[in-house]
């Protein structure tokens, strides 16, 4: 899929689009609406900041969805009300406020998508993503099922369950699980993060093993059949 960032705070935007580009996104990254409303590249999905240096996003919001029906989620400081009602009045499809995490704009992202898109014939459920011979991750539906059966899942455990599943056998850092996770521009204690991979490990015990490695992070293997659950 891809992504037409407006944003012209750095550090944000670079935090942004390498958490996209993880996930499998191409971003185009430009820094003005001048620059937005020129872009002559095809994009699937625009995130639009509108804190812009040389108009108001508002304005660069309006102006695109004059031109086409492309989706469009604002990305902004502002959290007043007001800004909100006339983003979506403008066209808008969807509002995050800063900060943010990057799981949370790639949900919103999907779930604009899925709005998109028509519905699938005769209600079949969306292809899901099968780990091993008993573990299935809708990461359309955001269902988990265990031996067919759905599993009930906190928000946070579900994104950090979808986010370690994405590259089984790949150790990720705690920088990088936190970033990915809770938020893009997380800083202090880590400590859920221990809390969270304790409860995957008792739910998901015989299915998937969450081993820790000592000063860097988690690596999550899929179990096979008999395997013990945790580490």
């Amino acid at each position: 899929m891809r992504v037409l960032l407006v944003e012209d705070d750095e550090p944000v935007a670079e935090s942004l689009r390498r958490g996209l580009l993880r996930y499998g996104f191409e971003v185009a990254w430009v820094t003005t609406g001048g620059a937005a409303l020129s872009h002559r590249e095809p994009y699937d999905v625009v995130l639009l900041d509108l804190g812009l240096p040389d108009t108001d996003g508002l304005d660069v919001c309006k102006a695109l969805r004059e031109r086409s029906d492309v989706p469009i989620i604002v990305i902004s400081a502002r959290s007043d009300e007001t800004d909100r009602v006339v983003g979506l009045e403008l066209g808008a499809d969807d509002y995050v406020s800063k900060p943010f995490g990057v799981r949370e704009v790639i949900a919103r992202i999907r779930a604009v998508m899925r709005r998109m898109q028509p519905r699938t014939p005769n209600g079949a459920e969306s292809a899901a993503d099968r780990y091993g011979s008993r573990l299935t991750i809708d990461r359309k539906a955001a269902r988990v099922r265990l031996d067919g059966e759905e599993v009930a899942l906190a928000p946070k455990e579900y994104d950090l369950l979808a986010f370690l599943t994405e590259e089984p056998g790949a150790l990720m850092s705690r920088e990088q699980i936190m970033e990915a996770v809770w938020d893009a521009n997380w800083f202090g204690p880590t400590k859920t993060l221990d809390v969270h991979v304790a409860a995957l490990r008792r739910k998901f015990a015989g299915v998937i093993t969450i081993e820790a490695v000592r000063g860097v992070g988690f690596r999550l293997e899929i179990a096979n059949e008999g395997d013990g659950g945790a580490r």
